[in-house]
């Protein structure tokens, strides 16, 4: 830095005393500043943070010059300061001062590192062309490129920063950061000393990212990382202290490097005693009673002591007390456990309530509803203006907006705004929305012919807007309404077309849905392939057809009774059966009618419809038709079949359960478990239905359906190797009236972008079917176990793929068990 005093000499109408003396200071007042050699900076402000402003009294010479430059070069702004006196005119100074701005970065060069890591460096540091180059700013460079690479496990690494002129820019710095990796640190062996009551393992499996080098933990890091193992330590005090160890310690730890890219962690610690739960008492509440909060609690007098499990209990759980008084409206409640030790291993808990007056919900918010129209996220919320404060109400809102599908359920995150001053809070919910129309081009093979099927649902469709221009982009949407056609064909034999509508809201004002759908199925005769083993000879006959026409209306409701997860479902059906010429069904000419009816009594507490973590799913289905039977007092086994199924009759009745339960406490890890039961009845023997029944084993997609069967997928076996047959009009058919089906199946996802959601899983299979409920056996079943792999896209929907085992053999159908996979 340069102090440089410049005096002008001159003359005009004031006569200017030329000398300044260090001897002699003088006050002047400053009567003007001029800034020089800055470009980017605003001068005002520099003259501001000088302290050298226009009117300030000053002694010349004096320390006030010295101070200004000082301030400024503490800015770290500038590499030279100069300040000089241009003028003295009377009893004013006026000064100048020079700054030669720090240079500015042209642009910044990672040397060492792969382009994968210097993408990643570069989002990190966030260092833009034209900043200017400051020590402190090549300091944090430094700190910022080494903790990446330290957290990827190269511990020992050398970061040497180079700071060169730019040759095509003034007063720019080009910065080469020189990174020089060595091999990855990884932890060879952990060794704990001190512990007696709590074993080894158990202490090393609490930490969560400190682990060692071995077969058992092959797939997870054994990096060494500082930040880490400072976090793991604090995991591994609070596994004793989950065990009743309430004065456990880390005594002392060390790491010692054993080679180039090894190292032992070393840890010493003092269990202390064991401590047991002795008394707890409340204190402060007046909402509930002593009673309930213990009940809530669920921790007893002589438990071992568990902090970690009595800061759940009273604030972190979903049941927790906490979440109880939060519920009823008591966000600002104050929940306070006071210890005190009692004997030698007692703990006495005193939990100090403060309830505080209820909170009422001021504003709701929906926000990133871009394509669904807000009334549609809004009467799913459980929350409104006016209500009290219920955190129930909110992860209730939160899984009804998931079941939705229009919006990425691992992104919906209320936004709770407590105001203390006035009692309220707002709540914002954020949605981001998410593709979920699905197209369907498929070919498949099935009845001895090849299947192409096209079909287009729109999840979010909107009738309304049928007639608005503006509102077709590309289709009016928006609305939450589900619009699906499909068509089938293998071109000359059989071809279907369906069209099915839902509205989730009839009316807009409850959740009443209403379902419609219509379709129709044209097939002429068999050919060659499907006819072997019958009449080979009957095909390509298109005098020989079979036309199928169905027409369904259904109604759904939510119920509040037993709770307000269930939901009824009732629906009438029509199908139309018109056969000519057709040799291999129960009626070569004529028509049959099905007229039914099907209510849907269903419980679904699932918090996601794509990856689902907990939560359960169950349904039972009752279809029947009229008993035309009961009515005419007509013997069937006389009549023929064109009279005896004009009107078809049957009823049936289904069971489907699934429950989902987190293993893991990220709840990733998921196991899912399943039942299936489904029988199908008749009024009378003579007249069981030919149009219905189950078809069991393999994907559980047909192909194509003709006859109203259901296809119940049983992986590893063969399409429809276990459906139960039996002789029927002269020749073998499918006879399955009863089924069974038991599935276990542990997940984990491997992606949850809302771009696909995939997931790996391993499985558990068994099923079996029979001809009628008095050959039923529960435990007669065929079993299979394997792996697989789901992929959600939202435009084609769920995408799977299984391999896996079949354990038992079937009898009569030789290698239909064994290693199959399944698309």
């Amino acid at each position: 830095m340069l102090l440089l005093f410049v005096v002008n000499i001159f003359s005009q109408d004031t006569i200017v005393n030329p000398d300044i003396y260090y001897s002699t200071p003088v006050s002047y007042e400053i009567g003007g500043v001029e800034i020089e050699g800055i470009k980017y900076l605003d001068e005002d402000v520099l003259i501001q943070l000088s302290g050298l402003n226009i009117g300030t009294e000053i002694i010349v010479p004096g320390d006030a010059i010295t101070k200004g430059v000082k301030k400024l070069y503490n800015q770290g702004l500038f590499s030279d300061i100069k300040i000089s006196v241009t003028k003295i005119v009377g009893d004013k100074v006026f000064l100048k001062i020079f700054l030669q701005e720090r240079p500015r970065l042209s642009h910044i060069n990672y040397i060492g590192a792969k382009k994968s890591e210097e993408t990643k460096l570069r989002e990190k540091v966030k260092m833009s062309a034209g900043v200017q180059v400051t020590d402190n700013l090549i300091i944090n460079t430094e700190h910022i490129v080494e903790k990446y690479y330290k957290d990827k496990g190269f511990y020992n690494i050398d970061i040497n920063i180079v700071q060169r002129d730019a040759p095509d820019k003034e007063n720019s710095v080009i910065l080469d950061v020189n990174i020089k990796r060595k091999a990855k640190i990884k932890i060879q062996n952990i060794y704990i000393n001190g512990n007696k009551e709590v074993a080894d393992n158990t202490l090393k499996r609490a930490m969560k990212q400190t682990k060692e080098k071995t077969f058992k933990n092959f797939f997870k890091s054994a990096k060494y990382i500082e930040e880490n193992f400072e976090e793991d330590k604090i995991f591994l005090v609070e596994k004793y202290n989950e065990k009743g160890y309430r004065d456990a310690v880390i005594l002392s730890d060390s790491v010692k490097q054993i080679s180039e890219d090894r190292v032992e962690v070393y840890i010493n610690v003092e269990e202390g005693g064991k401590y047991y739960f002795n008394n707890i008492n409340w204190k402060g509440n007046t909402i509930y009673t002593a009673y309930q909060l213990e009940k809530t609690l669920k921790i007893r007098r002589g438990d071992v002591y568990n902090k970690t499990l009595l800061d759940e209990r009273l604030r972190n759980d979903e049941t927790s007390v906490h979440s109880l008084y939060l519920d009823n409206g008591y966000l600002f409640c104050d929940i306070m456990p006071i210890e005190t030790i009692a004997g030698k291993d007692s703990i006495n808990v005193e939990v100090r309530i403060v309830e505080n007056d209820q909170a009422k919900i001021n504003r709701v918010s929906i926000v990133g509803n871009t394509k669904t129209h807000e009334h549609v996220a809004r009467r799913e919320l459980y929350t409104n203006p006016g209500d009290l404060f219920s955190k129930s109400d909110i992860i209730r809102s939160a899984r009804e907006l998931a079941q939705l599908g229009h919006f990425d359920p691992e992104t919906i995150a209320p936004d709770v705004q407590p105001s203390i001053e006035d009692g309220t809070v707002d709540i914002i919910y954020s949605l981001e929305e998410k593709a979920n129309d699905q197209i369907e081009i498929s070919g498949g093979w099935g009845a001895g012919m090849i299947i192409g099927s096209v079909g287009l649902t729109f999840t979010n469709f909107s009738v309304r807007n049928l007639f608005n221009k503006e509102a077709w982009r590309p289709l009016p949407s928006g609305d939450g309404q589900t619009l699906s056609l499909k068509a089938q064909t293998n071109g000359k034999y059989y071809s279907s077309f369906s069209l099915s509508f839902t509205e989730p809201w009839l009316g807009g004002k409850k959740r009443n849905s209403f379902t419609s759908s219509i379709y129709y199925s044209h097939q002429t005769g068999y050919n060659s392939n499907y006819g072997i083993g019958y009449d080979s000879g009957m095909y390509d006959d298109e005098n020989k057809k079979m036309d199928i026409f169905g027409a369904s209306v259904g109604l759904g409701r939510r119920v509040k009774w037993p709770d307000d997860w269930f939901t009824v479902y009732s629906e009438i059906s029509y199908q139309r059966y018109n056969l000519k010429n057709w040799p291999y069904y129960v009626i070569e000419n004529g028509i049959s009618n099905n007229l039914s009816f099907r209510t849907v009594i269903s419980r679904n507490s699932t918090d996601n419809p794509i990856y689902t973590r907990r939560g359960s799913d169950f349904s039972f289905t009752f279809s029947f038709t009229p008993p035309y039977s009961a009515f005419d007092n007509t013997d069937y086994s006389e009549v023929d079949n064109d009279v005896k199924y004009k009107w078809i009759e049957y009823h049936k009745w289904e069971f489907k359960g699934r429950i989902y339960t987190p293993l893991s406490a990220n709840s990733k890890l998921v196991l899912y478990t399943g039942v299936h039961y489904g029988f199908l009845g008749y009024y009378d023997k003579d007249r069981k239905s030919p149009f219905e029944g189950y078809e069991l084993g393999g994907d559980g997609m047909s192909g194509y359906s003709l006859y109203g069967k259901e296809y119940v997928g049983m992986r590893v076996y063969e399409n429809n190797s276990l459906t139960a047959y039996g002789i029927i009009n002269g020749r073998e058919q499918s006879d399955a009236n009863v089924y069974s089906k038991l599935t276990m199946e542990v997940r984990y996802p491997l992606s949850l972008a809302q771009s696909a959601t995939i997931y790996a899983l391993a499985f558990l299979e068994a099923g079996n079917s029979w001809r009628s409920f008095d050959q039923f056996k529960p435990f007669d079943l065929y079993r299979s176990a394997g792996v697989g792999m789901r992929v959600f896209l939202p435009m084609f929907g769920l995408l799977g793929i299984d391999y896996g085992y079949g354990f038992d053999k079937v009898p009569g159908r030789p290698g239909v068990n064994g290693g199959q996979i399944h698309f």
